[in-house]
C-alpha cells in the first residue's frame, strides 16, 4: 500500500496534531506576566537553532518530541536520542519520540555525516532537553511552593523528596504554550551546530538509562514491512518518470524521436537540454517509453576511460593535481639515508560502488506556494538547499522530508534522483516519482575513488623503524560534493549545463605510531571526466578509510616480519596512545591471539587457516579488528570466518546498538574486501547488475562476531557508525597472509587472484 501524505503539514501543525503543547518562557521562572503574554499572542517561534522550541516539545499526555536534524539509518540513533533526551528530562525513553530529517521540522544538523550522530548531533538536544527540564522543575516548585532543591522527577512528575504525594507532571505544567525560550547558538550550521543554554547536563555518574542497552524501535516495522520507504510515496495526480542516460560517458543529445514511444499511451518526453526523461500516469508505462525511446548521442570524447588493466597505471602516471603532507615529524629523509634496510610495498585499491538494495527514488511536488521533496538522501537539508537553486526558488518555500530509502551511507544516488524529480515537477507541473533501474543505481552512483598506497620504511640494524613513509594518490573523494547543496555537483545540474567544481581531497592513515621520522601524505588525479561521468567519485560509507588502511596496515604487518616480531606485539611497541594500546590489546586477547613471528608454519590440506589484525582510529573512536579465514586452495574462496573487534568510543549510550552497527561494518567491509569491484571500458560502467557487480551473499557471511566494547565515561562519545569497517580490509589480507605466506596488496581479494597468487607462490 502506497502512503500518502499530508505536504501542506507545518510545524505548528505538526505539534497540533501530534497533541503538542508547550511552554512560554522569558526568564528564570516562566509562570507570571511572561506566560500571559505568550497566551495572548499564542506565537509559535521561528524554527531557529536559538530557539529552545526548536529542540524538543512536550505533549498533553506527557510525551516528549525531540527535534533532530539527522537520521537513524539503521546505526540505532533514534533509540540513542531518545535515551539521551529521556535522561535529561527524567522520561521513560518509551515516552520519547524523535522526530528526524524533516527540513520544515528541525535544524540543519548535517545529515547523517562522518558517524557525528552521537558525536555532535546529540550535543544541542542534550542541552537543550536539560534546559526544558530546569524550566519545568523551577514552574513546579512555585506550582508547589516547594523550593526547586527539595523536587525530584520521576518519568515527567516532579514531587516532593519528602512527601511524594505532592506532585505535578510535565503534561500539567504545560498548559498549552510554547516555551519561548532562548538558547545560545554557536552560528554553525550542520555536523558543527550546537547551542548553549543555563542548565547544566547530568554526569555520568547520574545516568540511569544512558548506558543501557535498549532494544531499537525501528525492528518489528521492518521485518513485518509496516513502515513506510521513499518508493511507497504516492501523492494525486502524480507522474512516474525514468531519467535516460547514455549508456556511454562523455555523450551529449543531439535529438530525440518522441515519436518512438508513440505506442504507449500517456507517455510523453521531457527534455531540457542534456537532460531527457519520459513520463507517464503509471510506472511500467514510463519503463516501457524510457526502452523504447530512441535518442540520437553526440560522442563528446572517444574512450574517456583507461582500460581496467591500465587504471592503477593511469593513476601511478597521471598529473597530480593537489598534494598533502599531513604528517611530518623528524628527517624521513635522513632515515632512508643511514637505514641497514629499506620495506617497501604497493597497494591498490579499485573503484567501488554504493550498491544499495535498491536504485535511488525520490517524489517532489513543485507547486506555486511552495516545493516539497520527499528523499532518502541523508542529508535532506542539503537537498532542500539544491533544490532551491535548481528550481531558483527561496529555499525556505523548499520542504524536504526524510524518508527510509534502499540504502545510504555516503552520496549514493538518493541526492540525484531528488534533484531529477524536482526538475521534472517543474517542467511538467505536476508531482513527480522518480526511480532509477539496477542499472542506473550501479552504473551511475557516484563512485568510491580507486586508489594507489606506497609503503616505506627504513629499519637499523636491529630491525627498529627508524623512517616512515606513507603515501596514497588517487581520484579525489570530493569530485562530486558530500552533499546535494549545489545542483553542479548534481547529474541534472551537469545535464543542463551547469560547470562541475570538483575538490581535491584524500586522506592519510589514522593511528599513533610513533616513528622517530616519520611522512603521511596523500595526492589527488584529475578525474576521468569533468561532467557527467558514471565513474564521478564521492563519499562511500568512512571515505576513503578502507583503502588507506588496507594499505597502511598491511604495511605494518609486513615491517613486523620484516623485523622478526609478532604483528600484534610490533604495533604495541611503537603505539603511541594509550587508549589505541588498550584496544589493540583487548582485541588480541578476546580472539586468543598467540604470538608468533612469521606466517602459520603448516600449510598442508585443500582448506588453509589464518588470523590478521589491523587497527586505526577514526574521529576519536579507536578500533583493532582480528579476522580467522579459511582460504579454500582449489576454488580460490576466502571465507572470514570470525571477527573480533574491539571499540572505545568514549561514553558508551547503548552498548546493544553499537554493537549492531560493528556488525553491519564487518559484512560490509568484508564485502568490499573480498568482491566489490566497478568494472568499465573506454567508454563506459559495464557493472549493471549484481552479476557484473556481486556483493557478499549469506553463505560468505561470518559465522561468528564478537565485539569487545570499551566504555569511557569519562571521554564524550565518538561515533560509531563507519570506525570498524576501515579495518576489517587488512585484517583480512592479514589473514590471508598468516594463512598462505603469500601476500594480496590488491583488492579485492577474489578467488581468481588468490589462486593465481598461489599458482605464482
Amino acid at each position: 500500500m502506497n502512503a500518502r501524505i499530508d505536504l501542506s503539514l507545518s510545524r505548528r501543525e505538526f505539534l497540533k496534531a501530534s497533541g503538542a503543547l508547550v511552554v512560554s518562557a522569558a526568564g528564570p521562572a516562566f509562570i507570571g506576566e511572561a506566560l500571559a503574554q505568550a497566551a495572548t499572542t499564542g506565537g509559535k517561534p521561528p524554527l531557529l537553532p536559538t530557539e529552545l522550541d526548536s529542540w524538543v516539545a512536550i505533549l498533553p499526555d506527557g510525551r516528549v518530541s525531540a527535534f533532530f536534524g539527522k537520521m537513524d539509518m539503521g546505526q540505532s540513533l533514534d533509540i540513542a536520542i531518545a535515551q539521551i533526551v529521556g535522561e535529561e528530562l527524567d522520561v521513560a525513553v518509551d515516552r520519547v519520540d524523535v522526530v528526524m530529517g524533516d527540513t520544515a521540522l528541525t535544524c540543519n544538523q548535517g545529515g547523517a555525516s562522518g558517524s557525528t550522530g552521537i558525536q555532535s548531533g546529540a550535543k544541542p538536544l542534550r542541552s537543550a532537553a536539560a534546559e526544558a527540564r530546569q524550566l519545568l522543575v523551577k514552574s513546579a516548585s512555585e506550582k508547589l511552593g516547594i523550593p526547586v532543591e527539595q523536587l525530584r522527577v520521576d518519568d515527567g512528575v516532579v514531587s516532593a523528596v519528602s512527601d511524594p504525594t505532592k506532585k505535578v507532571s510535565y503534561a500539567e505544567l504545560i498548559g498549552g504554550r510554547y516555551f519561548n525560550r532562548k538558547v545560545e547558538w554557536n552560528k554553525q550550521t550542520g555536523n558543527a551546530m550546537d547551542i548553549k543554554v543555563e542548565a547544566k547536563v547530568k554526569s555520568p555518574s547520574e545516568y540511569r538509562v544512558v548506558g543501557k542497552s535498549i532494544t531499537r524501535r525501528d525492528l518489528p516495522g521492518k521485518v513485518y514491512r509496516t513502515d513506510k520507504y521513499v518508493t511507497d510515496i504516492s501523492l494525486p495526480k502524480m507522474l512516474h518518470a525514468r531519467v535516460i542516460r547514455c549508456s556511454r560517458a562523455a555523450c551529449t543529445v543531439a535529438g530525440v524521436d518522441e515519436g518512438s514511444i508513440r505506442k504507449v499511451k500517456g507517455a510523453r518526453v521531457v527534455r531540457e537540454k542534456d537532460f531527457v526523461a519520459v513520463v507517464a500516469d503509471h510506472e511500467w508505462d514510463a519503463v516501457r517509453a524510457s526502452r523504447m525511446l530512441k535518442i540520437s548521442w553526440k560522442e563528446g570524447k572517444k574512450d574517456p576511460f583507461p582500460t581496467m588493466a591500465e587504471l592503477y597505471d593511469h593513476i601511478r602516471q597521471a598529473t597530480v593535481v593537489k598534494r598533502e603532507d599531513p604528517v611530518k615529524k623528524g628527517d624521513v629523509d635522513g632515515a632512508f639515508k643511514t637505514a641497514a634496510r629499506v620495506v617497501e610495498a604497493e597497494y591498490e585499491w579499485p573503484f567501488q560502488s554504493h550498491a544499495s538494495m535498491g536504485p535511488g527514488c525520490s517524489v517532489a511536488d513543485v507547486r506555486l506556494d511552495g516545493v516539497t521533496v520527499w528523499s532518502g538522501s541523508q542529508k535532506p537539508h542539503f537537498v532542500q538547499t539544491g533544490v532551491a537553486s535548481i528550481l531558483g526558488r527561496p529555499a525556505d518555500k523548499v520542504r524536504v522530508i526524510w524518508v527510509p530509502g534502499p540504502g545510504s551511507y555516503g552520496r549514493n544516488d538518493a541526492g540525484d534522483a531528488a534533484l531529477d524529480a524536482a526538475l521534472l515537477s517543474k517542467l511538467t507541473g505536476r508531482p513527480v516519482r522518480v526511480q532509477g533501474m539496477r542499472s542506473d543505481g550501479i552504473a551511475w552512483d557516484p563512485k568510491g575513488p580507486a586508489s594507489v598506497h606506497r609503503g616505506r620504511a627504513a629499519l637499523d640494524a636491529s630491525g627498529k623503524v627508524i623512517g616512515y613513509e606513507f603515501i596514497s594518490r588517487g581520484f579525489s573523494r570530493w569530485d562530486v560534493a558530500t552533499n546535494e547543496s549545489d545542483p553542479r555537483d548534481s547529474l541534472a545540474g551537469m545535464s543542463i549545463g551547469l560547470p562541475s567544481k570538483p575538490v581535491a581531497e584524500f586522506g592519510v592513515p589514522a593511528e599513533s605510531y610513533a616513528f622517530d621520522n616519520k611522512r603521511l601524505a596523500w595526492e589527488t588525479i584529475p578525474a576521468l571526466l569533468d561532467s557527467s561521468s558514471p565513474l564521478r567519485t564521492s563519499h562511500l560509507r568512512d571515505p576513503v578509510g578502507p583503502q588507506i588502511h588496507f594499505a597502511s596496515e598491511q604495511f605494518i604487518d609486513e615491517l613486523a616480519v620484516a623485523a622478526g616480531e609478532d604483528p600484534v606485539a610490533f604495533r604495541l611497541k611503537y603505539a603511541g596512545a594509550p587508549r589505541d594500546a588498550a584496544v589493540i590489546r583487548a582485541a588480541a586477547e578476546k580472539a586468543g591471539w598467540q604470538p608468533r613471528p612469521a606466517p602459520r608454519a603448516a600449510r598442508s590440506g585443500d582448506v588453509l587457516a589464518g588470523r590478521g589484525i589491523a587497527y586505526a582510529v577514526r574521529n576519536g573512536t579507536v578500533v583493532a579488528a582480528v579476522a580467522e579465514i579459511e582460504v579454500e586452495r582449489k576454488s580460490g574462496r576466502i571465507w572470514g570466518r570470525k571477527f573480533t573487534v574491539a571499540h572505545d568510543c568514549g561514553l558508551i549510550i547503548n552498548p546493544e546498538g553499537i554493537r549492531y552497527t560493528i556488525e553491519g561494518n564487518v559484512v560490509q567491509g568484508l564485502s568490499r574486501t573480498l568482491f566489490e569491484e566497478v568494472r568499465f571500458d573506454r567508454e563506459k560502467v559495464t557493472s549493471v547488475d549484481w552479476l557484473s557487480y556481486p556483493i557478499l551473499e549469506i553463505r560468505d557471511a561470518p559465522e561468528t562476531i564478537e565485539v569487545v566494547l570499551i566504555n569511557h565515561p569519562e571521554i564524550a562519545p565518538s561515533g560509531a557508525g563507519e570506525p570498524s569497517i576501515r579495518v576489517i580490509p587488512a585484517a583480512v589480507a592479514n589473514a590471508f597472509f598468516d594463512a598462505t605466506g603469500v601476500r594480496l596488496r590488491r583488492a579485492p581479494l577474489t578467488p581468481e587472484r588468490v589462486k593465481a597468487a598461489l599458482a605464482r607462490a
